[in-house]
């Protein structure tokens, strides 16, 4: 007979016994569950359903029928001797190998030993010999031939264990047989037979608790068919698999410029991050630091940024998917996966259906999850997969990692499940959120959350994007930013830059004049890198009349006039009916959302040929960049981009003048809205708005009536907005020229100086 092995952990219960030191077999009790304890019953179910026994609640006692035909065929003679158990053994189980029958036998005979000397009579003795006797030809028939070998068989018992059960499963133990008690119930009833524990182990680690309410065999019966079906799912494995985030040195963001060759070399691994950083370290160098780090991100790498979270899918993107109407989750992902295709890296593919089939069927397991819920999230990845795989992974080979930038916001959980979905493929994914107000629904074992104390409102990244939304500093703040900047000179040169970033500044009311007229390099959040310029620009509307005084009122917009300041007095300014020369030939300078600069150059309507070189591309670039955000409402929807193209190359000459001469060091153009009336922008005047912010300029509404006048075709808090006194109407703009300094204004009063 076997000796009992207690287990240092659950898995050696499928050790053969060959590796088992010493040789014994494993009898143990589970009156505790963990998620390890789980994944354990689950396998130690299929092997008992494939080559053991599966018991569910008690075994039923021998029957009429069962008992007539033992009586025919052994009779009823009974003896407490070894060669007669093994005798009738040889009759009952004749498929039983005569060293299992010897096994068999002793361990009977050394259980009825155990209940003689209990105090049971021969006649209970004789009950107990042919109740087992029923048991092993009904119930154990299947693997008494396996008792003893070198993969024992198993058992798995589910329910509160009877004593005569008990002391069966102990010969069957004895015999060469695992044995796995099920306490769902919990251990009392156990003791209670065996209060010592001699003849089972009961099984504990730290982490166990009370079994779930569902949990059972019909359960793990259930689950073990759901993973057989979603392994016919899978399809082959991926050999490579991610190591996220462990090979970092330090948690930090600059930890994702390290290159990909440094960060691992282990075979079968490739080496992400998965980051995300709530608020700044310091709000004066942020952008700038983060100018600094996309730069060095990019060098080399696929870097796809998007700002204000991940655009919906459109209709046309969400009917390439192929669908069906699906019952359950498993054949909702069967339907969807083959929309997962890259031939082009089939290693690369293995790795998105695995990651895409992972989550759905984790989205399944949530609670409240529906099939056209799970359906609409689906399609969404499918989608933003399909959008993106080509600028993360074209050409994709081992160890290329690109880079995942989100900027801004992640609002849905829509949104989270597909930057998962990204970390587990050869992609960094971070995503910045400088504003603490704005909350993240992202949460993954993998991430790597960075948290800062100071908040930064933002709407776009400090590179390429453009429409970066800063908070400005006081004035000590300003200086010591100054002092940061131009510590190597502060000084430039005539047009020494010939590129430009623009960033718009939330600034206070008061700031406005001091900021109007003041160059663009001591202005908080400029700098100037690789040749590039970032210029901080103001997009500010101000509603209403300081405590109702006209008079004062006209003087402060005086004040703003520099030789620089181009003042719009009648909105709307352009209308569609305008005479445009540009307007017939816009369709031919787009195409699939990208400028045909060469053909807009060459071009008999072009008017930019004047203008500086570097200029007219900053000017192409800028244009670009507004059909690129879709700022203006109907881009891309309702053939507003041709509108936008049509626009923007047919500005004034009053315009081009203070393009031409503009230096991304110094003064910047400035361009003043009037509005007194009841009028709004038109699409036009709004088209001119954005595109000349993009392009650099200082942009004011003076809107005394606090009317609605520039929202209808720009996105929500796109121009900054103050409100500053008494809402006045039917007001009459005066010649600015004649206007009298009839004393002090009511900003110079606050900073004390005098006219």
């Amino acid at each position: 007979m076997l000796n009992q092995l207690v287990p240092e952990k659950l898995n050696d219960l499928f050790l053969p016994l060959s590796d088992r030191r010493p040789p014994g077999v494993y009898f143990c009790r589970l009156a505790g569950y963990s998620p390890a304890v789980g994944d354990f019953l689950k396998r130690y179910y299929d092997a008992a359903r494939r080559a053991g026994v599966i018991i569910d609640g008690r075994i039923p006692n021998p029957d009429t029928g069962n008992l007539a035909y033992f009586s025919e065929m052994l009779g009823t003679e009974f003896r407490l001797d070894r060669a007669f158990l093994e005798e009738r053994l040889g009759r009952w189980l004749p498929r039983m190998a005569p060293g299992q029958r010897e096994i068999v036998a002793a361990a009977i005979f050394s259980t009825l030993q155990d209940m003689l000397r209990g105090g049971k009579n021969e006649n209970m003795l004789r009950n107990a010999y042919i109740k087992y006797m029923c048991w092993l030809y009904y119930k154990f028939e299947r693997i008494v031939n396996q008792l003893g070998g070198d993969a024992l068989p198993k058992i798995l018992y589910d329910g509160a264990v009877s004593h005569y059960e008990l002391q069966l499963l102990a010969v069957l133990s004895r015999a060469g047989a695992d044995i796995v008690l099920l306490e769902r119930g919990g251990d009392d009833a156990y003791r209670q037979l065996d209060p010592k524990s001699e003849r089972s182990t009961l099984y504990e680690e730290p982490g166990m608790g009370p079994f779930p309410q569902q949990f059972g065999l019909k359960w793990l019966q259930e689950e073990l068919l759901r993973e057989a079906d979603r392994q016919r799912l899978y399809g082959p494995p991926p050999t490579l698999r991610p190591c996220t985030n462990a090979w970092m040195k330090r948690p930090e963001l600059k930890e994702l410029l390290t290159g990909a060759q440094a960060r691992g070399t282990e075979a079968g691994f490739f080496y992400n991050g998965f980051v995300v950083q709530h608020g700044v370290e310091d709000k004066l160098l942020f952008s700038g630091d983060m100018f600094s780090f996309y730069q060095q991100l990019k060098n080399g790498r696929r870097v796809c940024l998007l700002n204000g979270g991940i655009p919906a899918p459109t209709p046309e993107e969400i009917a390439a998917i192929r669908r069906q109407n699906y019952g359950t989750a498993e054949q909702l992902a069967a339907g969807l996966v083959p929309n997962i295709q890259y031939a082009a890296a089939p290693e690369l593919q293995r790795l998105m259906v695995k990651a895409f089939l992972d989550l759905v069927l984790e989205e399944a397991g949530q609670p409240g999850a529906t099939i056209p819920r799970l359906t609409n999230r689906a399609v969404y990845l499918l989608v933003w997969l399909r959008r993106y795989q080509k600028e993360l992974f074209a050409n994709w080979k081992l160890p290329e990692i690109g880079a995942f930038l989100l900027f801004g916001r992640c609002a849905t959980a829509s949104e989270a499940l597909f930057l998962r979905l990204l970390a587990r493929l050869p992609v960094d994914v971070l995503v910045l959120l400088p504003d603490l107000n704005q909350g993240c629904p992202l949460r993954d074992p993998a991430l790597l959350e960075l948290r800062y104390e100071q908040s930064l409102p933002m709407e776009r990244f400090p590179v390429e994007a453009g429409q970066v939304r800063v908070s400005t500093a006081a004035y000590q703040a300003e200086r010591d930013l100054d002092t940061l900047m131009y510590q190597d000179s502060g000084m430039y040169r005539n047009q020494q830059y010939g590129k430009a970033e623009t960033v718009t500044l939330r600034a206070m009311y008061e700031e406005i004049p001091i900021l109007w007229d003041q160059e663009l390099k001591y202005r908080p959040s400029f700098s100037a890198a690789d040749q590039t310029v970032t210029l901080p620009v103001l997009l500010e509307k101000i509603c209403g009349v300081k405590d109702g005084q006209t008079g004062a009122y006209w003087l402060e917009i005086k004040r703003l006039l520099t030789p620089d300041t181009l003042v719009i007095r009648d909105v709307p300014w352009l209308r569609g009916t305008d005479p445009n020369p540009i307007k017939p030939f816009a369709t031919q300078f787009l195409k699939n959302g990208r400028l045909q600069r060469n053909k807009i150059k060459e071009h008999k309507a072009y008017p930019y040929g004047l203008l500086r070189g570097e200029m007219q591309e900053h000017l192409l670039d800028k244009l670009q960049l507004l059909l690129d955000q879709r700022v203006v409402a109907g881009t891309y929807e309702n053939g507003t981009e041709y509108t936008v193209v049509a626009t923007a190359l047919n500005l004034s000459r009053e315009l081009l003048r203070r393009i031409q001469k503009f230096d991304f060091t110094k003064k910047n153009p400035k361009l003043i809205f009037i509005n007194t009336t009841e009028q709004i922008l038109s699409l036009e005047d709004s088209i001119l708005v954005a595109y000349l912010n993009l392009v650099g300029f200082d942009i004011l509404f003076f809107v005394p009536t606090g009317y609605q006048c520039v929202e209808k075709y720009l996105p929500e808090g796109y121009v900054n907005e103050h409100q500053i006194g008494e809402y006045l109407y039917d007001l009459s703009v005066p010649d600015l020229r004649t206007v009298q300094e009839g004393g002090l204004g009511p900003i110079r009063r606050l900073f004390g100086r005098s006219t």
